[in-house]
């Protein structure tokens, strides 16, 4: 009997993440992005996208669409690592080999023979899903991963498609659904006249290649059903970064260096987690102009060190002053090994980097409109949220270590940082909560979490001692 491939997908992953923990936003439009003028939408609910909204939309535009009915929720990144790890503990129980694609999507290959235990093997699947985490998933299940990802693709939203005619499911469809026919390669096959699946697969490999280059040809061939790769755990990954969209252009290097500091710290404690050291340090930039920069230098011996790491992003920081202002900036960590060396004089651990401009420094060609909208991405392992600076609060902590008793931090009224919507708060009184809104000396927190159901209001002067920052990690009520 042939082999049965699995692709579990979770539905509408963050907003679902969020109306889980916060009950009073289930059933409404949901936002998880930015809010600020160049935010983006990271993940839109259901609801949200009836209007039009959907992931990678400047989140001003689909407020818009949402005419004005939609919350827009903080990314809580520190929240989806743990209801991912949770959900992949559940698949591994029930299939062995696991092959995890993102935070929220992964292949399986149950040991099942027909389509009857398939089906079976994905119900019961589904269900142990949203028992052990409340949160709904789709399930689509092939002879190949390329099938079983369209499959739970026309599953969606909590569905289940086992595929037993795949030409008659599949052909009619856009060819847009094939997994690597992005927009550019729709524009080519659509001048062609080539519009469905069926279309792609009948087309002469000779003309395939031409209008798809190489990669085009095994496109067709996985589209045709013809599709061994293996499910296997992924491999670790080869670089770690992270990267931030500046709410207002920094014009100088003064402005640049303290965002490059903050988004190289987030990408540190990344590194920590991961337990590896980097030999390479590559910054990122683009300027106002969409124009991308891109430098990097390698050490002298690998590192965890911060202080030897923020050296050296430091010296491969482009100048405002001379590429103009900057909107975004990144860091990434390559050359991961699991050895560390230490420095025989560590005063010249950074020896190695290359000033901005001088010999030694790799610089990458300066592309205007490069890589197209800017995006910045808080990247947990093994998520990725595009279009998102999250704020360090909330990708403080670890789901391994968290005891399910609500841990307070910092009073907000003794601090700066002032009250955000939708920040995670707790009050002795009223338990875990999270900001409706501020202003005028007060703030209203709506007190609930996933095990509460809808919760009730309280306003407090914005100086109220007892109401203090929360771990999001205490929305879960997981214990």
């Amino acid at each position: 009997m042939p082999r049965w491939v699995a692709h579990i997908d979770m539905d509408a992953f963050y907003a679902s993440v969020e109306q889980l923990t916060r009950p009073t936003l289930r059933g409404r439009p949901v936002l998880v992005g930015g809010s600020g003028g160049r935010g983006v939408v990271a993940g839109a609910s259901y609801e949200a996208r009836a209007y039009g909204a959907r992931s990678a939309m400047p989140m001003g535009q689909a407020i818009r669409l949402c005419r004005s009915k939609a919350v827009v929720v903080r990314p809580r990144a520190v929240v989806y690592a743990a209801a991912s790890e949770r959900i992949f503990q559940v698949l591994r129980e029930h299939s062995g080999i696991v092959e995890q694609l993102s935070v929220d999507e992964g292949f399986a290959e149950p040991k099942v023979e027909t389509a009857e235990e398939a089906r079976r093997w994905a119900e019961q699947l589904q269900g142990a899903v949203e028992e052990e985490t409340g949160l709904p998933c789709s399930i689509g299940l092939a002879h190949t991963k390329m099938d079983a990802k369209m499959a739970s693709d026309i599953a969606k939203p909590h569905g289940i498609t086992v595929v037993i005619d795949r030409e008659e499911l599949f052909y009619p469809r856009p060819v847009g659904e094939v997994w690597g026919i992005g927009k550019v390669a729709q524009c080519r096959l659509g001048a062609l006249g080539v519009r469905t699946i069926g279309q792609l697969v009948a087309m002469d490999p000779r003309d395939v290649e031409a209008t798809l280059g190489s990669v085009g040809l095994e496109i067709q061939r996985m589209a045709a059903g013809h599709d061994e790769r293996p499910v296997a755990p992924r491999g670790r990954a080869k670089q770690i970064s992270a990267e931030r969209t500046l709410a207002t252009d920094a014009r100088t290097y003064a402005e640049a260096v303290d965002v490059l500091e903050r988004t190289a710290r987030h990408a540190h404690r990344r590194l920590l987690k991961d337990g590896r050291a980097a030999r390479t340090v590559t910054v990122k930039t683009r300027s106002a102009d969409f124009s991308l920069h891109t430098k990097s230098s390698t050490l002298a011996v690998p590192t965890d060190s911060l202080p030897v790491l923020l050296a050296a992003a430091r010296q491969l920081l482009s100048r405002p002053e001379d590429t103009g202002a900057i909107r975004l900036v990144g860091v990434g960590f390559s050359g991961l090994v699991d050895d560390r060396q230490e420095a025989l004089f560590p005063d010249l651990g950074t020896a190695g980097v290359a000033a901005p401009g001088a010999e030694g420094a790799s610089v990458s060609a300066v592309t205007p409109g490069g890589e197209g909208a800017p995006v910045s991405a808080p990247e947990p392992p093994p998520i990725a949220v595009p279009g998102v600076a999250v704020d360090p609060q909330l990708t403080s902590g670890s789901p391994a270590t968290y005891s399910g008793t609500p841990t307070p931090t910092v009073n907000p009224a003794a601090s700066p940082t002032r009250w955000e919507a939708t920040r995670d708060v707790y009050h002795p009184d009223y338990g875990h909560g999270w900001v409706q809104g501020s202003g005028v000396g007060r703030v209203t927190v709506r007190f609930e979490t996933r095990a509460t159901g809808p919760g009730g209001i309280v306003t407090f002067p914005v100086e109220d001692e007892k109401l203090r920052f929360a771990d999001p990690l205490d929305s879960l009520a997981w214990g």
